[in-house]
This record gives structure tokens, sequence and C-alpha cells, in this order.
């Protein structure tokens, strides 16, 4: 019973140890990890002049970087009218408290990069809390990543679904 109890702690301990390793290797990475949140871009063609965004419309996720904190991660992206839009979920939630610390550091400073394609693009985070543009980014979320139907717009009303535009900056 000692020696299973042993193999148990052990594998659970090399477990703990990977993980760590690979979220503390990651913040010194170029870029997110999937959904494990990186370090600052260190490669990409910095793009100047703005662009015709609605060629996202194909991509199910880009990545972006705060500038402070200086950490990148992966998201979804919605394009409507010729701006970009970027969820963030789980905002009401326990689980969302502690994992989703990025859309509390943007309203502080929301300056950041989005990466598509290794293109970089200069954007200030600016979170929407409502407009006529919200009814068509639920939309278009829910086309993209809920199945064809709109999102419920009670996420986004309750607070559960935070929405930032990607606004020039």
């Amino acid at each position: 019973m000692k020696m299973l109890l042993k193999i148990i702690g052990g594998l659970l301990g090399l477990i703990v140890l990977v993980v760590a390793g690979t979220l503390i290797a990651a913040r010194f990475s170029d870029g997110p990890m999937e959904i494990v949140a990186g370090g600052p871009f260190t490669s990409g063609e910095l793009v100047t002049e703005e662009p015709d965004w609605s060629f996202v419309k194909d991509y199910n996720t880009v990545e972006f970087q705060l500038l402070d904190p200086a950490a990148s991660r992966t998201t979804w992206i919605a394009e409507h009218d010729g701006r970009i839009y970027i969820p963030s979920g789980y905002m009401t939630t326990w689980w969302g408290k502690i994992w989703k610390q990025w859309p509390i550091q943007a309203e502080k400073d929301g300056r950041a990069i989005l990466r598509v394609d290794g293109k970089l693009y200069e954007r200030q985070l600016v979170r929407v809390m409502d407009g006529p543009a919200i009814e068509p980014v639920m939309a278009e979320l829910g086309r993209k990543y809920g199945g064809g139907g709109p999102m419920p717009m009670e996420a986004f009303n309750s607070g559960y679904l935070w929405i930032f535009e990607l606004a020039p900056r």
C-alpha cells in the first residue's frame, strides 16, 4: 500500500511540475500556446495602414498582446461594418474572475497588439457597453462559434460576456 501511495504521489508531483513548467515557459515564448497565455510578441511585421478587416470572418482565433502587462493570448474575433471585436466570457463566474484577468487589465490600459498571419496591428481595446453594434456582433459570434444562431443577448446584458472593440490607436 505504501508503494502505491508513493507511486501516486510521484505521478501527481510530476504532473504539477510539468504544468508549472509549461506555464512558466509560456510566459517567455513568442505569443500564446493555444489557451495558455504567452509572452510578448517578438516576431511579426508591423502594419501601419488600416486594413479591410473582412478577412477575419474566416478566422476562428487570433492572437493579441496587452502592453501592460506584456502578455499574449488567443481569442475569438468578430468583424462588423469594418470594425473588429473580441469577446471575453465567464465574467460573472468564480472561475472567470480567477482565469480572466486580461479584461480588467484592458479596461485600465487597453493598448494592445493584434497578430494575424504574422502581421502586427497596434490597437486600443475599448470595452463596448451598449450601442448599435452589439446585436450584429452577437449575431456574428453566434454564426462563428454558437452553431449558427446569435449569441443570447442576456449573456451580454448580464455582464457574463464582455465585448471589446479593437480600435485603431
